[in-house]
């Protein structure tokens, strides 16, 4: 076996043996285990958590494009969750990857919601979907979706890096923004007022 062969299975197993959660040079990770994130009586925070491993070489970007501007939240990597704090009222999220997905939402103030980030295969890379986390969602399967992520937050490097990506940023907005504002109300994922916890 070639040198550059073996190297390449020993990364691959030592990925495997961390649990396959993905890194980002863009965030910055939350180094005190016992950080709360509570919103305050005028403002919601939305929790967005992926908690799959798959694909987790591949790094999803998220932003609030409630008007014209994409507004970068974050960068959410596999077994990562990031809190955003943001205004009561209605709110469009928008996730990236190799294509772009939305979420649709209508918060009540003083309340956290949740959301999860899925990716699924693209043509070349993962594309990834946002889906709301409703009030009646099982409080253990929640639980297990919060243990398995560990929290991340903005930083100087997430911002530059937006800037620099905007273009593309745009692009993806454009492209599929039009196919989804298209389907039924139904089948547009939505976190609804109640959904706050």
């Amino acid at each position: 076996m070639r040198i550059g062969m073996k190297i390449g299975v020993a990364v691959l197993f030592l990925l495997v043996l961390v649990g396959c959660a993905g890194t980002s040079k863009y965030m910055q990770d939350v180094t005190d285990p016992n950080i709360a994130y509570a919103p305050a009586v005028d403002e919601v925070i939305v929790v967005f958590m992926r908690p799959s491993t798959f694909a987790f070489a591949i790094q999803s970007g998220l932003f609030d494009i409630t008007t014209e501007k994409n507004d970068v939240i974050g960068i959410v990597s596999a077994k990562k969750k990031l809190a955003y704090r943001t205004t009561p009222g209605k709110h469009l999220f928008m996730v990236t990857g190799e294509s772009a997905d939305f979420l649709q939402a209508d918060l009540q103030a003083g309340k956290t919601y949740y959301a999860l980030i899925t990716p699924r295969m693209g043509a070349w890379k993962a594309r990834f979907s946002l889906a709301a986390v409703s009030k009646d969602i099982e409080p253990d399967k929640l639980n297990e979706w919060k243990t398995a992520c560990t929290w991340v937050e903005t930083s100087e490097a997430t911002r530059q890096w937006a800037k620099e990506n905007a273009g593309s940023i745009q692009r993806k907005r454009s492209d599929y923004i039009a196919k989804w504002m298209a389907k039924p109300e139904e089948g547009k994922p939505t976190l609804a007022p109640e959904d706050g916890f």
